[in-house]
């Protein structure tokens, strides 16, 4: 068995995940750092949850650690293998994760005491960027399965994403590499996180979105994501809302757009809280693509992920 973790902006989701790659049990946990500014409590935030999780999920299925062979760990930024690096929503210029792990689970006598266990395999921790990971699970058990040439694109707090040609992840040599959301559509546009202005991600993503609805269509400013969702479906066919997710969709379109110009993908999977309205999106999102994809001919597949925000745990895994 292997444990997955996905950390995002706000959430540490923890699960135990089968060799034929179910997922068995996970759990959630909040994590607010936007005001916490000491990065030190943040690295310990982000420890100390991923081992109550982990101690959580054993204890549950009267599983030891000496059951596990790996602990993949999918994280936002341009990761290492082993190190957390530049996260601007965590705080974390690089933080080597994997070396702190190791101390409490691959473990020498003098640390034992923390998990009150004897250790006695040595488990593969490894990291991953999360769009990357959510790819790879859509790819190997979701609703990319089919498909030799596609995208993944995960749209929630940032825009993740994976490429696949021929059947295999595609792979940069310096960094993860492929940060879609970070290409610019308005070099004069909205200023981005990363510091930039026009970033996709900075109109793509599904949490400019979240802000975005509340401040044009009057929503209370502590509405939860899930009502927002509520509300949009119900009110599509009003003009204001309608013409708000037209707009959104306008620019989601600029972006997919250029990635199928350059890909010639069979099929694009959204992933994130995006995959939450595609009964919503999807339809529309196509018919603006003809506007501006170069090739007329493209028969590109829209699809939502079918893991929803379990593939990060699940691709942790596996990648």
């Amino acid at each position: 068995m292997k444990i997955g973790i996905d950390i995002g902006g706000s959430h540490i989701a923890t699960g135990i995940v089968l060799n034929n790659g179910k997922l068995l049990a996970k759990e959630t946990r909040d994590i607010d750092v936007s005001s916490i500014k000491e990065v030190e409590r943040v690295e310990t935030i982000i420890v100390d949850t991923i081992q109550n999780e982990i101690k959580t999920l054993l204890n549950r299925y009267d599983y030891t650690i000496n059951d596990i062979t790996r602990i993949g760990i999918a994280v936002p930024g341009s990761p290492t293998d082993t190190s957390i690096r530049n996260v601007v929503n965590l705080h974390i210029k690089e933080f080597n994760l994997a070396k702190e792990l190791s101390e409490i689970y691959n473990i020498n006598s003098e640390t034992v005491e923390r998990v009150d266990k004897c250790i006695k395999n040595q488990i593969e921790i490894k990291l991953a960027n999360d769009g990357k990971c959510a790819g790879v699970a859509e790819k190997e058990y979701g609703a990319l399965k089919g498909y030799d040439d596609c995208l993944f694109l995960c749209m929630g707090t940032g825009v993740g994403s994976a490429v696949f040609l021929g059947g295999k992840l595609l792979k940069a040599k310096q960094n993860p590499g492929f940060e879609f959301g970070h290409m610019i559509i308005d070099k004069d546009g909205t200023l981005c996180n990363c510091g930039k202005k026009g970033c996709f991600e900075t109109y793509a993503s599904m949490k400019r979105f979240k802000v975005r609805a509340i401040e044009e269509l009057d929503l209370p400013k502590d509405v939860q994501s899930e009502e927002v969702q509520n509300f949009i479906r119900k009110n599509s066919h009003k003009t204001k809302v309608n013409k708000f997710i037209d707009k959104y969709l306008e620019n989601v379109a600029i972006g997919v757009s250029n990635l199928i110009n350059i890909f010639e993908p069979e099929a694009i999977c959204f992933g994130g809280s995006f995959s939450y309205y595609d009964d919503v999106f999807l339809e529309p999102l196509a018919e603006k693509l003809k506007k501006y994809v170069f090739n007329k001919n493209t028969k590109v597949t829209l699809i939502s992920a079918k893991l929803k925000n379990d593939a990060g745990i699940i691709g942790a895994t596996e990648i």
